[in-house]
């Protein structure tokens, strides 16, 4: 059974914007473990499924597609955004 992992993006730390925030990506667990590559030595496997994002506008645009082809899911939310308000004059106190 093919396992689906939705979450909300997260702005990175280099964003100060709010572009691209609130979009819910579609990732899939992982079936077959990682193994390494005898001749290479990188861990590989033989599932693509996790190379799959695919990316919706709403969360429950993601959990239609996902009751639409059949797929079992788990809603893994955003931590909340916590801003640290601070003077420049802070920096000399």
């Amino acid at each position: 059974m093919t396992i689906a992992r939705i979450s909300e993006l997260e702005r990175k730390a280099t964003q100060s914007g709010k572009a691209h925030t609130g979009s819910w990506l579609l990732e899939f667990e992982r079936q077959q473990p990682l193994r390494p590559d005898p001749l290479t030595g990188w861990n590989g496997s033989g599932d693509t499924r996790p190379q799959v994002r695919l990316t919706f506008p709403t969360k429950e645009g993601a959990i239609a597609y996902c009751n639409k082809h059949g797929l079992e899911h788990h809603v893994v939310a955003a931590p909340p955004v916590r801003l640290k308000i601070q003077a420049y004059a802070d920096n000399f106190r």
